[in-house]
C-alpha cells in the first residue's frame, strides 16, 4: 500500500479526535442529542457552502440511494454508541468499539472482496492486543456493573461503523467527493434532529463559534478519510483507527487533566507499532 491514503486516513483520525474533545466540550453543557444535532447541523452548513462554490451537480438516482443508506448506518452507529456510553464505563465502551477494525477486515472480505494477507491481520491483532491492556488498566479502577444491554450496544455500534467504513470504500470508488460528505452530514443530522427536540436547551452566543469549529473539523476529517478509503483497501486502512487511543491520551492530558497510566503508555506503544505495520509495504 502507498503512504499517501495510511497518512490520510491517520490525519482524519486525529482531525475526528479533536473533533470529538470538542464534542465532549460541549457536552458538559448540552444534552448528547442536542450536541449531535449542532455537530451534523455545522457540518451540513460548511459542506453546504462548499457545495454552492464548487457545484459539483446533483447525485444520480444509485449515488443517492448508496449514500442515504450509509447515513441511516452512521446515525445507528451513533445511536447505539451513545446508549453504549450511557450503560458502560467509558473504559468497557472503548474496547468494544476497537472492535470495529477487525469487522472492516471482514466485511471487507465479504463485501468488497478484497483479500487479507498475514500482516494486516497481525497488525489488527497487535492493536487489539494494546487496546486490552490499555483498558484492563482502566478496568482495574472502575469497578462499574456490567450491562448486558450496553454490551450489546456498543458491539452493534461496532458492526455498524466497520459496516459504514465499508459502504465508503464501495462508494469512495463511484461517487463526487462532495456528494459522500454531504450525505454523511445532512442525513444523520435529519434523522437525529426529533431527538433533538425532545431535549433542547436555549444555545448560548459564545458557543456558536465552537460548533462552527466542530463543523469545519467534521468536514475536513470526512474528506481525508474518503480521498484515503478511495486509494485503499479497508482491511488495510482499518487497524489504523486504534491511533485514536493516542490522540485519546493526549486530549485527555491537554484539555480534561486526564493523566495517562502506565497501562495506557504500554498499549499505546503497541497501538503505534501496529499503525505502522499497515504502512509498509
Amino acid at each position: 500500500m502507498q503512504y499517501g491514503p495510511a497518512l490520510r486516513a491517520a490525519a482524519a483520525i486525529a482531525v475526528l479526535s479533536v473533533l470529538d474533545a470538542f464534542i465532549k466540550g460541549m457536552s458538559a453543557y448540552y444534552p448528547t442529542f442536542q450536541v449531535a444535532f449542532m455537530r451534523f447541523a455545522f457540518g451540513g452548513l460548511v459542506i453546504g457552502i462548499v457545495l454552492a462554490v464548487a457545484r459539483p451537480g446533483w447525485p444520480n438516482r444509485e449515488t443517492f440511494a448508496a449514500n442515504a443508506v450509509r447515513a441511516v448506518v452512521g446515525f445507528v452507529t451513533a445511536l447505539s454508541f451513545f446508549y453504549a456510553l450511557g450503560q458502560l464505563p467509558l473504559a468497557e465502551t472503548l474496547i468494544l468499539s476497537f472492535l470495529a477494525p477487525m469487522f472492516v477486515a471482514l466485511l471487507g472480505v465479504v463485501v468488497l472482496k478484497e483479500r487479507v494477507d498475514l500482516r494486516i491481520i497481525g497488525a489488527i491483532l497487535l492493536g487489539f492486543c494494546g487496546t486490552l491492556i490499555v483498558v484492563a488498566g482502566q478496568s482495574e479502577e472502575s469497578g462499574a456493573v456490567r450491562s448486558w444491554t450496553g454490551v450489546a450496544a456498543a458491539l452493534g455500534s461496532a458492526v455498524t461503523y466497520a459496516f459504514s467504513l465499508v459502504l465508503l470504500r464501495q462508494r469512495a470508488q463511484k461517487d463526487k467527493l462532495l456528494h459522500i460528505v454531504a450525505f454523511i452530514n445532512i442525513g444523520p443530522g435529519i434523522l437525529v434532529a426529533p431527538f433533538a427536540a425532545m431535549v433542547w436547551q436555549p444555545v448560548a452566543m459564545e458557543h456558536l463559534p465552537w460548533f462552527a469549529l466542530i463543523g469545519v473539523l467534521a468536514i475536513s476529517g470526512h474528506v481525508l478519510l474518503v480521498t484515503a478509503y478511495a486509494r485503499a483497501e479497508a482491511a488495510r486502512l482499518a487497524p489504523l483507527e486504534y491511533t485514536a487511543l493516542i490522540w485519546a491520551v493526549l486530549l485527555g492530558y491537554g484539555a480534561f487533566n486526564e493523566v495517562p497510566t502506565w497501562a495506557t503508555l504500554g498499549g499505546g506503544l503497541l497501538v503505534i507499532l501496529a499503525a505502522l505495520m499497515t504502512t509498509r509495504r
